[in-house]
């Protein structure tokens, strides 16, 4: 079994910090890329940023020069770095994850999306 679950959400006053982890686990081969959506009420999830095994990155243009995305292959782990929040950037926060595994009995490999049970940032003015 493979399991995604976020943690470091919370309530944080607007030009504050807030960093959000993400760790798989479970019958992992390998991760390919592994990224941060959040969807605020009433609103589509969007991609906030992403980020591949080799460490090339990709922002959305409203939280660029303020989030940071990093992961650490060796822990199976992707962090968001969140600073100078806005009221805006309320959401709850997903990660995604792209997995490989290897499929019994046949010895296959395959990749799936995985994504965790998110995690509430709440951003007060």
């Amino acid at each position: 079994q493979v399991q995604v679950a976020e943690s470091g959400g919370g309530l944080v006053q607007a030009g504050g910090s807030l960093r959000l982890s993400c760790a798989a686990s479970g019958r992992i081969l390998s991760i390919n890329d592994m990224g941060w959506y959040r969807q605020a009420p009433g609103k589509q999830r969007e991609l906030v940023a992403d980020i591949s095994r080799a460490g090339s990155t990709n922002y959305a243009d409203s939280v660029k020069g303020r989030f940071t995305i990093s992961r650490d292959n060796a822990k199976n782990t992707v962090y968001l770095q969140m600073n100078n929040l806005k009221p805006e950037d309320t959401a709850v926060y997903y990660c995604k994850a792209e997995i490989n595994i290897i499929v019994v009995p046949t010895s296959k490999i395959h990749e799936s999306d995985y994504w965790g049970q998110g995690t509430q940032v709440t951003v007060s003015s």
